[in-house]
């Protein structure tokens, strides 16, 4: 510390010089300028242009461990190439984020799984080669058809998926006495279409290479009077039946089982049944909602009789 006087005029003033010795290196309170994805011009042509990329140009993408399935609604054949359909091509690439050179799996419902590997991607297009044909073995001993009341709002949807990954091999949209969805013709066939596309993107999940059939919604009576005698097993859920899913016997040809709607079978639907051979099942003491019964019922049978 220095202290000096000066004199101006008859004013005195003093000031006082301070000097500190600071024991560490400053240079460490130095603030470094951040590196933002724009800064970057050039990255290694393998991950394309890092000015449009940013940093993600050098990160490695990450890999699934899954496999990768898509539903293909046509013939497949190994060595072929083909362009994967407009939805299931944007889907690879933009969700998934596949690129070219990664591998995934088809199937058409044949039973099998086909190994493809990305050939090329356009704004327009993904093109796929078939490698390789594997035959699945994972569909259930136990052939199921699930005739379901048509439910109300999303309720229909859970049930298709949940029947779907359960291994149901059929499904059948039924008009009861108490249904309260009304369907016409157009509507009918825009319902069947997304069902049967909800039924394959639970196939893609599940591993299944069956996509379980499904038919346009069709009332009771009319189903019920068309039914071949196959040798299945005909249920029908029923909260004053007394036989349980233990005491069924099946044969080669499975079973058919008969969910209500949300209100339940009617009088006419019951009666209906009986003179079609149907059997009362009682799932337990407790009244289900129309979306829990039925699965509640598969899934009881395919671990008594089936795989699960």
């Amino acid at each position: 510390m220095l202290r000096r006087t000066s004199h101006a005029g008859n004013e005195t003033r003093s000031f006082i010089s301070l000097t500190f010795s600071f024991p560490w290196n400053l240079s460490c309170l130095a603030v470094k300028p951040k590196i933002r994805p724009a800064d970057v011009r050039q990255a290694p042509s393998a991950f394309g242009s890092a000015r449009r990329l940013g940093y993600a140009a050098f990160l490695p993408r990450e890999r699934s461990m899954r496999t990768i399935r898509l539903h293909i609604d046509q013939m497949l054949n190994i060595g072929a190439e083909l362009a994967l359909p407009a939805q299931a091509g944007e889907h690879a690439v933009r969700v998934l984020r596949l690129a070219v050179g990664d591998p995934l799996a088809l199937f058409n419902g044949d039973g099998c799984d086909y190994a493809a590997t990305i050939v090329a991607i356009s704004r327009r297009e993904v093109t796929v080669r078939i490698d390789a044909k594997l035959s699945l073995t994972n569909e259930s001993p136990l052939a199921l058809t699930l005739a379901q009341g048509v439910a109300r709002g999303d309720k229909m949807d859970l049930i298709v998926q949940k029947a779907t990954e359960l291994g149901v091999a059929r499904i059948v949209p039924l008009l009861t006495e108490r249904s309260e969805v009304k369907l016409d013709a157009a509507r009918s066939e825009k319902r069947l279409l997304h069902w049967r596309a909800v039924a394959a993107s639970a196939c893609e999940q599940s591993g299944r290479a069956r996509v379980p059939e499904i038919i346009a919604a069709v009332p009771l009576a009319k189903w019920a009077d068309e039914l071949a005698d196959d040798g299945a097993l005909r249920l029908a859920l029923l909260p004053e039946a007394s036989r349980s899913t233990r005491e069924l016997r099946f044969g080669a040809a499975g079973g058919v089982l008969v969910v209500g709607p949300e209100g339940g079978l009617g009088e006419r639907d019951i009666a209906t049944l009986r003179a079609a051979t149907f059997e009362g099942l009682r799932l337990g003491p407790r009244i289900l909602r129309t979306e829990t019964a039925g699965l509640a019922a598969l899934a009881a049978l395919q671990a008594i009789h089936g795989d699960v």
